[in-house]
């Protein structure tokens, strides 16, 4: 027994030593972290001015651009700090040291699609040099702020430079249009097609529309209220002619969209078909091989060493080899050996075109930076002072052979059939000034942007460009709202915006008409609360509740190519859910529908794919907690002379992390109640109005 004791010590000690000596390697290998002091002082070489309202929004000022930069990475991090490192570390392929195996898929993605290969290959080149002054600013007002506050700072992420914000471009832009998606329908061998987006609305009304001869914009990304695509608002205004207001992301010194004082844009996100699956021939004899032309090439391959978090601060560094073709990289899966080719690849002057387009004065020199076809999808719904309104279903379309199914598995073993050009600007689907007077977008195929008389026609495109066809709920919305008012005023606009209907062609109500039928008899007395649903999800609705409950999850799993539920069994398990937490099956949706923020708890009006969108995750008291949908939304109007104004409403407020500061929630009941609060652009609309001065790294 006393030998089975020691035998036991031993190997606890063994293991203890192993442990040891785990921890002890990886920080060695580590690369020694900068002297504080050395980011410290390099900040004195920025002169931002930072200038908080009564709502904390942060106004940075500067006489250079990159002074302006330096201060809005210094002001987004006092706000939101832990998003902003995660973002670089992810970037960096290196999330996983800190956040373990669920972290790991993106830090292998990383390696895949070659971020850090182009960065370090064209950053110099393909960027101009006021281009990496502001990268680089914004990258030293992080720094700033890590080296104050190092108890917040991650292992590794300092020194934060301009590659890594180029670089974090490089590896967000093609996931926007679903190349994440693709990637795992194609490992995972499902029918290789791509689920359309859940939401954003954008939409123009141009003069000759309005009943005050104005110009009106709508900025109504949907993102997740928060982590990496969450918005932040800000007001930059630099001596060199930057001055932008509008939405940034976590990691992001531009201004993805909002306005300036000429002229603004939405986005929202467009589902065009931009990457090409290739099947290879591998050599029989020789993985590593595969056949093109006629000949057996080499796969070219890389080590992907992925540190990867066990427990607490033990990290395992995996290695995992990454292959590619000449079309792109290579994915064994147990259904083949893929080659993938995607718009962006290769692409890094996304940054260029942002800050372009943030600096543009004009529609002339607007559309000069979309030229630039840096930015490889994207819807952009465009007005200006001038009056014009404009739609752009963006995209850099590979020009492809005609004649071959180019959503299937194309053959890898033809060259010819690897793109080697895009689709110029100028042929892309795009309208401008259409004579009804307005163009949208819902995320909805960009044959219906406008009046039908004005519509594109899918006739005039090709069909290997795989341009979505599809429509959405709120895209039916604007039609029956903005598109049947021939006068729109302020006050329409908005109304129209904050709509809470499900249309009668929406698939919502297809669904449930279909369901309710010929209804078993356990579910009679739910259809007749479907029966007479009025469509709307206001939060006094006795039926929105059942109804969302019921269709939203088959919809979901249709919108993701998932298994489909059957929406009887959906019907049942509602009622279910709803007398069991609320005692009826038709309670208010307000009862079910919830906001929360901290000590902020109220219904919300809203749901899924209204135009007033809320997207809910279930808790275990039966109620929906928001958590995605209507995030920054802006209205943005010139007057007839051209004069601009523009209000915002933010779902939380500036304090993204600070549950202690006024402005961790202060948005919240606005944002609930479907109000706004007035974007002071100005210095001279900023008197009154000011919480906070202060400049970062001046000299004391």
């Amino acid at each position: 027994m006393r030998l089975v004791r020691i035998g036991a010590a031993v190997m606890i000690a063994l293991v203890l030593a192993g442990v040891v000596a785990l921890i002890v390697a990886d920080r060695l290998g580590r690369p020694s972290p900068p002297d504080p002091a050395t980011l410290i002082a390099k900040a004195r070489s920025y002169h931002a001015r930072i200038v908080r309202d009564d709502f904390g929004v942060p106004h940075i000022f500067g006489h250079r651009d990159a002074d302006v930069a330096f201060g809005l990475g210094y002001a987004h991090s006092e706000d939101d700090f832990a998003t902003i490192q995660d973002v670089a570390l992810a970037t960096r392929g290196g999330l996983a040291a800190s956040e373990g195996v669920k972290a790991a898929a993106g830090d292998y993605l990383v390696h895949a699609m070659r971020v850090w290969e182009t960065v370090d290959r064209r950053y110099a080149r393909d960027l101009p040099g006021d281009v990496r002054q502001v990268l680089e600013g914004y990258a030293d007002g992080v720094n700033y702020y890590a080296a104050l506050h190092p108890g917040t700072v991650k292992p590794e992420l300092l020194p934060l430079t301009g590659k890594d914000i180029a670089a974090g471009f490089v590896f967000k832009t093609p996931l926007f249009y679903g190349l994440g998606d693709t990637l795992k329908r194609l490992t995972a061998d499902t029918d290789g097609k791509a689920p359309l987006p859940i939401g954003s609305n954008g939409i123009a009304v141009a003069p000759s529309r309005a009943s005050d001869g104005a110009t009106r914009l709508l900025v109504n990304s949907h993102q997740p209220y928060v982590g990496p695509v969450s918005w932040y608002e800000a007001v930059l205004q630099s001596d060199e002619g930057w001055h932008v207001a509008g939405g940034f992301f976590p990691g992001s010194p531009f201004m993805l969209h909002g306005h300036n004082e000429h002229l603004g844009w939405a986005n929202t996100v467009n589902a065009p078909d931009l990457v090409d699956i290739y099947r290879l021939t591998i050599n029989p004899v020789n993985p590593n091989q595969y056949r093109l032309d006629g000949r057996w090439r080499d796969l070219e391959v890389e080590d992907a060493a992925i540190r990867v978090k066990i427990f607490g601060p033990i990290v395992w560094t995996v290695h995992r080899p990454v292959q590619f073709s000449v079309h792109g990289p290579v994915f064994r899966t147990d259904h083949g050996v893929f080659a993938v080719r995607y718009a962006g690849q290769g692409e890094m002057r996304q940054v260029l075109e942002y800050f372009r387009l943030n600096k543009a004065r004009n529609l002339d020199e607007w559309k000069a930076a979309m030229r630039l076809q840096a930015l490889p999808s994207i819807n952009y719904v465009y007005a200006d002072e001038k009056g014009n309104i404009g739609y752009v279903y963006n995209g850099e379309f590979p020009v492809r052979r005609p004649g071959l199914d180019w959503q299937g598995y194309l053959p890898g073993e033809r060259s010819d059939l690897i793109p080697r050009a895009i689709v110029p600007f100028d042929k892309l689907p795009q309208l401008w000034n259409p004579k009804s007077g307005f163009v949208f977008n819902s995320n909805n195929t960009p044959f219906q942007a406008t009046a039908p008389e004005d519509d594109l026609k899918p006739s005039d495109y090709p069909s290997w460009m795989g341009i979505q066809t599809n429509m959405t709920n709120r895209a039916l919305r604007v039609l029956e709202t903005f598109g049947a008012d021939p006068k729109i005023g302020a006050d329409a606009f908005r109304r129209y915006k904050f709509d809470v209907r499900y249309s009668a062609k929406s698939d919502v109500a297809h669904l449930l008409a279909a369901l309710c039928k010929d209804p078993p008899s356990d579910v009679v007395r739910a259809c007749a609360v479907l029966h007479v649903w009025n469509l709307s999800a206001d939060i006094h609705n006795r039926g929105a509740a059942l109804a969302i409950l019921t269709a939203q999850p088959v919809l979901r799993a249709r919108e993701q190519h998932e298994p489909v539920p059957r929406p009887l069994d959906m019907l049942r398990q509602a009622q279910q859910t709803l007398k069991a937490h609320f005692g009826r099956i038709d309670p208010e949706w307000g009862e079910v529908n919830r906001f929360r923020r901290g000590a902020v708890d109220l219904p919300i009006d809203g749901g899924p794919d209204t135009y007033r969108a809320v997207y809910g995750v279930p808790q275990t008291d039966g109620t929906l907690t928001a958590v995605d949908g209507d995030t920054l939304i802006m209205f943005v109007t010139w007057d007839r002379d051209g004069k601009l104004s523009s209000d915002s409403i933010h779902q939380f407020g500036s304090a993204t992390l600070d549950s202690h500061s006024r402005h961790y929630a202060d948005q919240a009941p606005l944002f609930v109640a479907m109000k706004t609060k007035p974007v002071r652009f100005t210095w001279a609309a900023l008197q009154g109005h000011i919480e906070a001065d202060y400049a970062p790294g001046a000299r004391p």
